[in-house]
C-alpha cells in the first residue's frame, strides 16, 4: 500500500451516492460488490453500524483484532482507525451517520455516548455476536426495511430513517454484553466517555490534563480520579497512550519524517519529541518504523 502523509478521513459523503450527498445518514447493503474504495487503514468522522450475516475476516479497530465470525455486529465511533479484511462472500448491512443526524430534537445531548458500545470505558470494541436467531431476524427487518425505503425514492422522511436507526441501537445495547462496571451509571460513568470523545477530537493538539480538565468543567484531581476509579488508568496515562498509538501509526503508515510527525502531534521540538517516545516505548521513532515497516 501506497504511503500518504497522514492516515485518510473519509466524511459520510465518501460513501454516499451522489443524489445522497446532502443526507446526514446512509444505509445500505454491505458486500464484495460494494463500489465504494477507500484506503486502510483509516478513519471515519461519523458512527458506523456493521451488521454482518456472512463471510469471515478480520476487523482491526484502534489495533484491537477482532475475527469477524457472523452473524455479528461492529459498531465505530468517529475517530477511530480501523481496517477491515474480508472474504468475497462477505454480506450483510451498515447504517452510518452523523451525531447531528441523531440527536436533532433530542433534548439530552449525550444520548449517543450513553451508548455502552460508543467510546467504550475499556476503549475496546468487541463485536456483538449473536446465537439467537429471533433477534437476528428482528434486525435484519429493521435494516432490509431502510433499505427498501431508500430504493422506493421515499428516502426523504428522514424521521422515519432516524426512528430505525434508534430502534436498532436501543435494542442492540438491550442485547450488549457488559461486565459489572459498565452498568455501573452516572456522572462518572459519563465523564470517562466525554473525555475519551474529546481527546479523539484534540489530541493532536498535545493537551494537559488540566487542558482536558477546564474542556470537561471539572478539576484535573475529579478528572484522574473519576479515570482511575472507571479504568484502573490515570488521565495522564490515557493521554500519553493515545499520543503513542497515533505516533506509532504515523510512523508505520505514512512517510512522515520525525520532525514532521513532531510538528504535526504538537510538541514543542523534536528532541523533546524523541525523549518522550524513547522513554514510554524504549526505542526511537526511526528504529520503530525500520522494525515494521511493511
Amino acid at each position: 500500500m501506497e504511503k500518504n502523509n497522514q492516515l485518510p478521513v473519509y466524511s459520510l459523503q465518501t460513501f454516499s451516492s451522489p443524489e445522497r450527498r446532502s443526507q446526514q445518514f446512509q444505509v445500505e447493503v454491505f458486500d464484495a460488490k460494494r463500489h465504494f474504495k477507500v484506503m486502510y487503514p483509516h478513519r471515519h468522522d461519523f458512527f458506523e453500524v456493521l451488521f454482518l450475516l456472512k463471510g469471515s475476516g478480520y476487523h482491526i479497530i484502534d489495533n484491537n483484532k477482532y475475527k469477524i465470525e457472523p452473524p455479528c455486529i461492529f459498531f465505530l465511533s468517529p475517530g477511530q482507525a480501523h481496517k477491515l479484511e474480508l472474504s468475497h462472500d462477505i454480506d450483510g448491512y451498515i447504517y452510518i451517520f452523523t451525531s447531528d443526524f441523531y440527536q436533532i430534537d433530542r433534548s439530552n445531548p449525550n444520548r449517543l455516548i450513553e451508548f455502552p458500545f460508543f467510546y467504550t470505558i475499556h476503549q475496546n470494541n468487541p463485536p456483538l455476536n449473536f446465537t439467537n436467531w429471533d433477534e437476528v431476524t428482528f434486525l435484519d427487518l429493521l435494516f432490509k426495511k431502510a433499505i427498501q425505503l431508500i430504493s422506493d425514492k421515499k428516502g426523504t422522511n428522514t424521521e422515519l430513517f432516524r426512528a430505525l436507526l434508534d430502534t436498532i441501537l436501543n435494542y442492540c445495547a438491550l442485547i450488549y454484553p457488559t461486565d459489572e462496571s459498565m452498568l455501573i451509571k452516572g456522572k462518572g460513568h459519563l465523564l470517562v466517555k466525554r473525555f475519551y470523545q474529546l481527546l479523539e477530537e484534540r489530541y493532536r493538539e498535545n493537551l494537559t490534563v488540566n487542558d482536558y480538565a477546564d474542556q470537561l468543567s471539572v478539576s484535573a484531581n475529579h478528572l484522574t480520579q473519576t479515570m482511575k476509579h472507571h479504568t484502573g488508568r490515570t488521565s495522564l496515562d490515557i493521554i500519553k497512550s493515545k499520543q503513542l498509538l497515533e505516533i506509532k501509526r504515523l510512523l508505520v503508515h505514512t512517510n512522515l519524517g520525525v520532525s514532521e510527525i513532531s510538528n504535526q502531534m504538537n510538541f514543542s521540538d523534536q528532541s523533546y519529541f524523541t525523549k518522550f517516545f524513547k522513554r514510554e516505548t524504549g526505542i526511537l521513532p526511526l528504529a520503530y518504523r525500520n522494525l515494521n515497516m511493511k
